[in-house]
This record gives C-alpha cells, structure tokens and sequence, in this order.
C-alpha cells in the first residue's frame, strides 16, 4: 500500500466498515431541495480561470452538511484489501493539481435540446484515484469503480438515500480523476461538495459526485438512479429507435466571450473571442466562426490546452456596416462538430452592429 499511496503504511489506514459507518459523517441537508445557481452570461467569462462566485452551481438534492472530524473514505467492493482513511490522511497523501473545464449537462428530467452554457475553468487539487484504487488491489474482473456522496433527498420525481454514479475502470484509472479536496487553491467548501468530492476531468459534472464517502469496485454498473433513471440520453437526441447511453463524455462546444452581444462596433475589422473545450485529451480539433449561418467559415487561431482546460480561440473578420450575427461552431480532433440548431451544445449566436 505504501507504494500505491505514498508514506504512509499500511497500519495507518483503517479497515472498511460493513456497516455504512462513513456515513455517520452526515449532518443535514442545507438546503434540502434542489438549487441551482445560474452562471453569468458568457461575455464575463472572459478570464482563463473561473471564480466561486462565477462558477454555476447545481445541487441535485441540496447540500449535505459534513461533519470533518467523522468524515472517511471507503474504498471497497472486489478487492482484496478493503479500507477506510480520514481526510487528515488523505491530505498527506502525494497530491495532483490540475486545471479542467467543468460542464453541467442540464437537467435529466429535460430533453437534451436547450444550450445552457453552465461552464467554467477551474484548477483542482487532490489524490490521483488510481493511487487509491489500486491501493486496494482490485481483482481482474473490476470493471467499474462506483461512487457515493452523503447527500440525500428528492429530486423531481426520484428520491434516493445517497448520490450514486459509477465511472468505466479504463476512466477512473486514468492519471487526471481526483479525489479532489480544493478548488481555486480553496478548501472545498460545502455547496462545492466539500470537504471531498470526486473530478472526472472532459466528463460531465454529473460524473463528480459531491461530499464523496465511498468508492467501491465492482464488475457491473451502479444500480442508483442517477445511472438508471436518470442521465441516459439517446443519440442522437431526437432518434427514438436509438440506444440509450450514459451521460459521461463531453461533446465539442463553445462560447463567445467577445464582442458582447448588441454591442456597436467600429469595423471593418472585428475581433472574435471565445472559449472551445471537449472530452478528447488532445483538446479541441478546431474552431470555425461564420456571419452567414455556416455558408463560410473564417477558422479561428487557437490557443493552448493546459491539462483538461477550456482553450481560448481568436478569429478576425472583416464585415460591412450593419447588423450581422456572429456564430462559433468546435469541432473535436475526430471531426464531431457542434449543431448548428437543437442540442444541448448548439452554436452560440452573437448579434452585432458594426458602424
């Protein structure tokens, strides 16, 4: 275990309680409803990295109060050495910081069909998972590491006794998902799913399941309706005869952050500026920016990626005075592009006048 996690020994580390004791951690909910907080319009997400107070919030059933002095992690499931650690433990553990988007998929209870740009960049800091997982020795049939939060409650039509999601094993092995412990070089605090919550960098935020007390292994999915109910989508959306998939990987998409829509500009030159993110791990494959609904593209200079981040993109066109609408279109390094009409990642549209 030492190998896998650091200094700290084996003897340090608790065995795995059978009887759900990590989740004496609970306090309350506070809020104990559903809570969502909006982020603001994209032209003031302009900076690279995003503030608290910037970054959308979204709280299935409200905010799990958690008392750190009980809070543990439970690591179990088909391994062979099942365990428990404090967040004192965790903290002393080698830590991993990293900068990734962070996306919300929208309401499950929705059709897939409205952009709602609940987007952010924003830098993690925790323990590498796969350290963690493979501190329990897995067995060979492990397919899929499960994940639980203390929250409880309601929402919509569902009620369950814990948030529950489950991550493919090649994903939750791989170097950039955290168990993470700070956001922004801030502790996590408690509407951010503090004191622990799980980052699945170039997936959904559905996938990082908040105030986190539990990992298990285990050789199939979750049984939760957070994966069974809820967070399936069909592709495409509007195809009925097509298989339903989970709500994991993040599509191309994009926002325009400059000019700011209604704007008057001086032209002829105008410079366009957004961002452009999505799950590939090369980053984004390109950015087309276009006045005419897509007839022609000018395609836009894009800059660096840094770890799982949202890249920033530049296009300089030159229009004719009046009013145009500018729209920006991503497309992934496998050529998959935004739509430009229903979806939930669809073109944003920037109107303008230029003088």
């Amino acid at each position: 275990m030492a190998s896998a996690i650091g200094d700290l020994h084996r003897s340090d580390f608790e065995p795995a309680p059978g009887n759900g004791e990590e989740r004496q951690a609970f306090v309350q909910m506070n809020p104990n409803r559903t809570q969502i907080r909006e982020p603001p319009p994209p032209h003031e997400l302009n900076g690279f990295l995003t503030s608290e107070d910037a970054l959308f919030q979204t709280l299935h059933m409200g905010a799990a109060e958690v008392d750190e002095d009980k809070w543990m992690l439970v690591v179990d499931g088909i391994v062979e050495r099942p365990y428990a650690i404090t967040l004192q433990q965790l903290r002393q553990l080698p830590s991993k910081t990293l900068t990734s988007f962070h996306e919300c998929y929208g309401s499950p209870l929705l059709p897939p069909k409205k952009a709602l740009s609940r987007i952010g960049n924003v830098r993690w800091t925790g323990v590498p998972l796969h350290s963690l997982i493979a501190a329990a020795k897995p067995h060979p049939q492990a397919s899929f590491v499960w994940s639980e939060g203390l929250d409880r409650g309601k929402f919509g039509p569902v009620e369950a006794d814990r948030y529950q999601k489950d991550l493919p094993m090649d994903k939750a092995l791989s170097a950039e998902v955290l168990v993470a412990y700070q956001m922004n070089s801030q502790p996590l605090g408690r509407n951010r799913g503090g004191p622990v919550r799980l980052v699945v960098p170039g997936w959904f935020g559905t996938n990082s399941t908040k105030w986190l007390s539990r990992l298990s292994v285990q050789d199939r999915r979750a049984p939760g309706p957070f994966t069974t109910t809820l967070y399936n989508e069909r592709h495409p959306a509007d195809d009925p005869e097509c298989e339903s998939r989970p709500v994991w990987k993040v599509q191309p998409n994009s926002i325009i952050v400059a000019p700011t829509p209604e704007t008057n500009i001086h032209g002829p030159e105008v410079l366009v500026e957004g961002w452009a993110w999505c799950c590939d791990s090369k980053g984004i494959g390109g950015v087309g920016v276009s006045v005419d609904e897509g007839q022609q593209w000018v395609m836009a200079e894009i800059g660096n990626r840094e770890d799982f981040s949202w890249q920033r993109f530049r296009a300089r066109l030159q229009l004719s005075p009046g009013s145009h609408v500018v729209l920006a279109r991503a497309r992934s390094p496998s050529g998959r592009s935004q739509p430009m009409g229903e979806g939930r990642n669809h073109v944003h549209r920037v109107p303008i006048v230029v003088r």
